[in-house]
């Protein structure tokens, strides 16, 4: 099963994560997440996308970064992105805005960690679609396929662009399982045990 895995899916960067019931007592419990970075040889990184930051608000956050105009002229999703720094900002975004340093992920998708893109979606401008997570999920080298092949917590499924930057964040775990023709209430915290 592992060669499978590895021959198949060794990089599943611009794909989405979504978490079994193997992760129904963790923080990742119901969680999508992009993948913006993964590979063998230096792990992973991604964003929860379908988790709403209970703090601040978009408004708020622009007023404490000295953001303008106040409110912004266009709103968009903000995440609680993942578990590790949880103060840090990452926007990801439509590939067809990026400055020199943003990440392109690829031909869709692009992520950027600076003020100038925040700036831009204030004025109203800025990518076609964006979204701001506070934080990030990240795996060592060989723990995210160990997560996936041993430990059955993760499935992995096509991003679109309604998963992604989709307002209705509750619904993102379920329209994600029904991309890869999984009913949520047949998942079992079994999933791949006889």
């Amino acid at each position: 099963m592992a060669s499978d895995f590895t021959t198949t899916a060794d990089n599943l960067t611009g794909r989405l994560l979504i978490s079994s019931p193997m992760l129904g007592d963790s923080e990742f419990a119901r969680s999508v997440v992009y993948l913006c970075a993964h590979s063998a040889q230096d792990g992973a990184m991604g964003l929860i996308i379908n988790k709403r930051a209970p703090h601040p608000t978009l408004e708020d956050l622009f007023e404490q970064l000295e953001i303008a105009p106040t409110p912004p002229r266009r709103r968009i999703n903000l995440c609680s992105g993942g578990p590790m720094e949880p103060t840090r900002g990452f926007v990801l975004h439509s590939a067809e805005w990026q400055r020199d340093d943003s990440l392109v992920i690829n031909n869709e998708n692009c992520l950027t960690a600076s003020l100038d893109i925040l700036h831009e979606i204030a004025k109203g401008e800025g990518p076609r679609n964006a979204l701001l997570a506070l934080g990030h999920a990240s795996w060592e080298a060989g723990q995210l396929e160990e997560e996936i092949i041993q430990h059955n917590a993760w499935l992995s499924a096509p991003a679109t662009d309604d998963l992604i930057y989709g307002t209705d964040q509750m619904s993102k775990w379920r329209k994600a399982l029904a991309t890869i023709n999984i009913d949520p209430l047949l998942l079992s915290n079994l999933v791949g045990h006889a």
